[in-house]
């Protein structure tokens, strides 16, 4: 049985064509956002976008296809926050912003993300962890190594573990639709220095 192909049709080369890559991908973020996976159809997707079926096909096989194209982009925007919080001079600073580039990321777009969530533990392995993983740990990693830390740990598990700290925390908030941003935001900070025995700066 052949598998279904998850990936772009076309190399989006040309500016119209990324343009109109870009037109599907946002049609399908707002039909999630709006009428949840239920509802989430191509012809709901072509219908929003203003493109014909066939010109969706172009550039994307299936809907999944157009999901993980959506889980890239989402990605994308949250490594590189990620990666303009871990470059601040100040360890402490850097990881507080670092754990609230995921707390934004969860809140930013509340009902994306948590359906995205949803959609992932769905779909075949996409690199999305991957990416995530191999942008993020070195980066963690490198900013503990600053700041020094008595433990018994090394700094690649810590790195790990606050990862899965920060992760979890805002799973949760999504699985419980948690608006608040202000609280999240603390309370994450608050689990991450606390878990390596210090005190978060004020936010």
């Amino acid at each position: 049985m052949r598998k279904p192909k998850l990936s772009p049709r076309k190399q989006t080369v040309q500016a119209r064509s990324a343009v109109t890559v870009e037109i599907i991908v946002e049609a399908a973020t707002r039909i999630l956002e709006e009428r949840g996976l239920e509802g989430y159809t191509t012809n709901a997707v072509t219908d929003r976008a203003g493109v014909s079926i066939g010109s969706l096909y172009q550039y994307f096989p299936n809907k999944d296809a157009i999901t993980i194209a959506l889980i890239h982009r989402e990605t994308a925007d949250l490594l590189a926050d990620i990666e303009r919080a871990s470059s601040e001079d100040d360890w402490r600073t850097a990881l507080a912003l670092m754990t609230d580039a995921g707390v934004a990321h969860q809140l930013r777009r509340p009902a994306l993300a948590r359906l995205l969530d949803i959609e992932e533990d769905r779909l075949p392995n996409h690199a999305r962890e991957k990416s995530v993983v191999d942008v993020i740990h070195p980066a963690l990693t490198s900013v503990l190594q600053k700041a020094s830390l008595e433990t018994e740990n090394d700094l690649e598990t810590l790195a790990f573990d606050v990862m899965a700290i920060t992760r979890g925390m805002t799973d949760m908030a999504g699985i419980r639709r948690e608006l608040d941003g202000v609280a999240l935001r603390a309370r994450t900070r608050q689990a991450v220095f606390g878990y390596l025995g210090l005190t978060p700066p004020r936010a």
